[in-house]
């Protein structure tokens, strides 16, 4: 088994912590997960997002368990086409270009959207019906950021608290989004190598930890009421988008 050094394992086993906890408690708590993996990757950041793939599904997988039920499919399968298509030019990206470009770009169209959503909410804007545009530009958005840097969760949160979902239906159509998003990244990730033996040997050994975070996430959604948890959402998603613009 291959040594991987003490700080390593304790970034990683954090990181499995804040995911398990973000799929099952509170969407937006693993923000710090993809910083922690890049630290037990110093030297080899693409590595860092691969090896946080299988961690962020096996996060789904708990989140499915507790939420599988509750998930709307109406607002899934009008975004999949979009997602699928936003994934194409991502992988061209990841091939290509530098990230921290592309990051930044993502980071200001997602406060975009989180500023259009704060203006519905304290200006009582009517409610935003699902005209294609908003869904198609949702999952294009959507499918590049994932693809790009595990990023589409901000995009699907300001999006779903715009649907007005309630906490658990907001989770199962989340859980169902990602699973199916980042098992459709695998193959991508072992031909561009950032999923190798190495990666996944280490998931091996911190995977573990994703389940104390989805435990402690759906003991803390009992207790957290619905207007609460929407602003901790779009909070969270403020502060990842600030990540991709300065981090």
């Amino acid at each position: 088994m291959e040594d991987f050094g003490t700080t390593a394992l304790l970034m990683g086993a954090a990181a499995a912590l804040l995911v398990g906890f973000s799929k099952t408690g509170m969407p937006g708590a693993a923000i710090p997960a993809v910083a922690l993996m890049a630290e037990a990757f110093p030297e080899q950041t693409r590595l860092s997002v691969g090896a946080l793939l299988p961690i962020l599904l096996v996060g789904d997988l708990f989140a499915l368990g507790y939420y599988r039920r509750h998930a709307d499919w109406t607002r899934l399968l009008e975004l999949v086409p979009y997602v699928l298509v936003g994934m194409i030019p991502g992988y061209l990206v990841l091939a290509t270009v530098p990230d921290g470009i592309l990051r930044r770009l993502l980071g200001a169209i997602v406060l975009g959207l989180l500023g259009i959503q704060l203006a519905r909410q304290w200006l009582g804007w009517q409610p935003l019906p699902d005209r294609r545009w908003l869904v198609g530009g949702t999952g294009l958005l959507a499918g590049f950021g994932t693809t790009v840097g595990n990023a589409a969760g901000p995009v699907m949160s300001i999006y779903l608290v715009g649907q007005k979902l309630g906490k658990q239906e907001f989770l199962g159509t989340a859980a169902w989004f990602f699973f199916v998003v980042n098992l459709s990244k695998i193959p991508g990730f072992v031909l561009l190598g950032m999923i190798t033996p190495r990666t996944l040997t280490f998931d091996l050994l911190v995977a573990p930890v994703v389940m104390i975070g989805a435990l402690i996430g759906v003991s803390v959604l009992k207790r957290l009421p619905q207007g609460v948890f929407n602003a901790l959402v779009l909070c969270l998603a403020g502060v990842a988008a600030v990540r991709l613009l300065f981090f």
